[in-house]
């Protein structure tokens, strides 16, 4: 019978939606690399699940199962790479990720460099593979190899004194579909290690989603504090990364080793 197939839904649309409907977008972490973490965040009502390929333990087998689990909800699936190397980033979009996230990029040169290595040529460097790949679902999806550049969200990450004062110039860069500016480095970066809401970095971060406003991108913020989450959507964020998996399961446990820490047995317990 005739099976109708397609990529997964890209973060450029998720984007689109949320701003249609008058709100910022939402997302969290995945970075456990567990498959079944990501898809119970795919279906919490957020925007976006967000697959640490930096920080968390995730390879491409990981990578690979997260995509497949939240394939199935009205999710964006971001995938972040450990760096911008072409070889890395081609690896994770044959794998089938619609969305993939740079981190540290300082300048416009950088940004440059990652639009050409998600870009099939003679606009990029990305290498052909797609007939053996699920980017392509194993040339099921009609027409991939001629839109897989459009249907690809490139987001660069924000995270240095460098690149904030270049902001508006790398969110400018054609190509880049979407910011996402990091304040865990920058405050390591402008001197205030751990201290996101030091009022230097936070200025900075605002000065940032100025500057990506400006350009006409859209930008967002990794701000697990809802207040503070709250004071860049209200400044003009467009989406805002409130959790990861991680600290959900850290959180709660601790929550319930509080609450159970005093139970009292009865007198003949044990």
């Amino acid at each position: 019978m005739p099976l109708r197939v397609t990529t997964d839904r890209s973060f450029a649309a998720v984007l689109a939606d949320a701003a249609a409907e008058g709100r910022a977008a939402s997302g969290a972490w995945s970075s456990m690399g567990s498959p079944v973490a990501a898809e119970i965040l795919a279906g919490s009502g957020l925007d976006v699940v967000l697959v640490d390929g930096e920080h968390g333990p995730n390879d491409l087998t990981t990578v690979l199962a997260q995509l497949q689990a939240t394939a199935a909800y009205p999710v964006a699936t971001l995938v972040r790479v450990p760096s911008g190397d072409p070889v890395g980033l081609k690896r994770v979009l044959d794998l089938g990720a619609t969305n993939v996230l740079v981190p540290m990029v300082d300048s416009v040169a950088q940004a440059t460099d990652a639009v050409r290595a998600v870009r099939y040529p003679p606009a990029g460097v990305r290498g052909v593979g797609s007939a053996l790949a699920r980017s392509s679902r194993w040339n099921r999806v009609p027409g991939y190899l001629g839109g897989a550049d459009d249907g690809i969200t490139l987001v660069v990450q924000l995270e240095t004194r460098a690149a904030i004062a270049d902001a508006e110039a790398i969110a400018a860069v054609d190509g880049v579909g979407a910011v996402l500016v990091g304040p865990a480095d920058l405050a390591a970066s402008l001197g205030h290690l751990g201290q996101q809401d030091h009022p230097e970095v936070t200025g900075a971060v605002l000065g940032a989603i100025d500057a990506c406003r400006r350009a006409g991108t859209p930008v967002g913020v990794n701000a697990f504090d809802p207040a503070m989450a709250e004071k860049y959507v209200t400044a003009g964020a467009a989406y805002v990364v409130v959790g990861a998996d991680v600290t959900l399961l850290a959180r709660g446990a601790e929550k319930l080793g509080t609450q159970t820490a005093g139970f009292t047995p009865a007198p003949d317990f044990g």
